[in-house]
């Protein structure tokens, strides 16, 4: 893949809180490395993301689509605004600006990427407003874009697909729409939902809250929201007993917790995480929100067992056949080490100093089809005196010998 491949001036090492970063639509969420420091010795087992591509404006890439090694496809966005979202696309040769897809509909937020199945890519708009009607969407077929012929209905808040005759959406907290190939099919969720996960045929997960039943009162008209799962079994949805979250005496102002994602492993496996948190700066001595991480043990959700060191608190955003990419650039390796994924300094070409402060947010890893690669997309933050700026990157991952 013709890049910038980047002769390193120095690399990363983490400085960012446990939980930073944001989740993302669909199977998308945001990673981060920061910090300074001299190159790392290569160990055994490391892993360092290395430029691929430095796109030349300031902003950043906000998805990435991988189809394959030479249809690769970008959303980028600039520093003056979403209306100048725009499309990166790479053919094998070069990496190539173009404009959104005219099939696309209005987008008030950078549109994202759907894979729907092999090399079958969706284009779908974000909006902030509440649809009822069919927003257009755009599909690409390896040659051109053009217009799904029948986009899910609504303003849709999570995508998930296992194949082109088998999408699930979330359209509003407590509805969900199925694609079987034909029609989209509305159902009605239990509770409200703000994630979704297929685990395999007919075997659905939905995680969000629930505001009525067990642990939900307080008195005095008080409520306490509790997590929530929720499980399609290919006939129905029906909710899936949680274990209940609560802070200890005294309770602290407006207290609420949730699920909010779900991720299904390759194996079938199901883990959920969410929070237990408050109005925070109402009362002194408040107590730490507390981290909700579930798994599912076949029969009922039970605690994870905590992973080592910085994998802690991270929420898995990929995996491959060694482990679970997580948060925070982070990777837990399937016998139990947990790994911090090391990054490159920009080139001093980009307008970075040598004595910036860098770090690598990245909104989208995909592995390259047919491959063992993995690329990422996002931005590298440059926090320096009287010019910060951001630099949309492509990155690929390297394992050390």
């Amino acid at each position: 893949m013709v890049a910038l491949l980047l002769t390193a001036a120095g690399c990363g090492t983490d400085s960012d809180p446990a939980g930073s970063g944001t989740g993302t639509t669909g199977s998308a969420a945001t990673v981060e490395s920061g910090g300074q420091g001299a190159p790392p010795k290569a160990a055994a087992g490391s892993l360092t993301w290395e430029f691929e591509y430095i796109a030349d404006f300031s902003g950043k890439l906000a998805d990435v689509a991988v189809l394959a090694e030479d249809d690769i496809w970008a959303v980028g966005t600039e520093n003056n605004g979403t209306a100048n979202a725009h499309l990166l696309h790479y053919d094998g040769t070069q990496w190539k600006r173009e404009p959104l897809p005219e099939a696309l509909g209005t987008t008030d937020y950078p549109p994202l990427f759907e894979e729907v199945g092999e090399k079958a890519l969706w284009l779908r708009p974000q909006t902030s407003a509440q649809r009822t009607g069919v927003n257009p969407w755009a599909q690409w077929d390896g040659t051109r874009w053009s217009a799904v012929p029948n986009p899910p209905p609504g303003k849709v808040r999570d995508f998930e697909a296992a194949g082109p005759d088998d999408i699930w959406a979330l359209d509003g907290e407590r509805t969900a729409q199925h694609w079987d190939g034909t029609s989209w099919t509305t159902t009605r969720l239990p509770y409200d939902a703000s994630d979704l996960a297929v685990a395999g045929p007919d075997d659905v997960w939905a995680v969000g809250s629930r505001s009525t039943g067990p642990g939900t009162e307080l008195g005095h008209g008080e409520r306490y929201s509790q997590p929530a799962s929720m499980h399609w079994d290919g006939t129905s949805w029906t909710s899936v007993e949680t274990p209940q979250a609560r802070f200890e005496e005294p309770i602290p102002p407006e207290p609420g917790a949730s699920l909010g994602q779900v991720f299904a492993l390759d194996s079938g496996e199901v883990r959920a995480y969410g929070m237990n948190t408050f109005n925070h700066g109402e009362v002194e001595d408040e107590p730490a929100d507390e981290y909700i991480r579930l798994r599912w043990d076949g029969s009922k959700w039970v605690e994870q067992p905590p992973a080592p060191g910085g994998c802690t608190l991270r929420i898995p955003v990929g995996q491959d056949d060694e482990g679970l990419f997580l948060s925070g650039n982070w990777y837990l390796t399937d016998d139990g080490r947990c790994v911090k994924i090391k990054r490159h300094r920009l080139p001093l070409s980009t307008g970075a100093r040598k004595g910036s402060n860098q770090s690598l947010w990245l909104e989208e890893i995909h592995r390259v089809p047919g491959t063992d690669d993995w690329l990422g997309a996002g931005h590298v933050q440059v926090n320096q005196s009287g010019d910060p700026f951001g630099a949309p990157v492509v990155v690929r991952l390297k394992r050390g010998g």
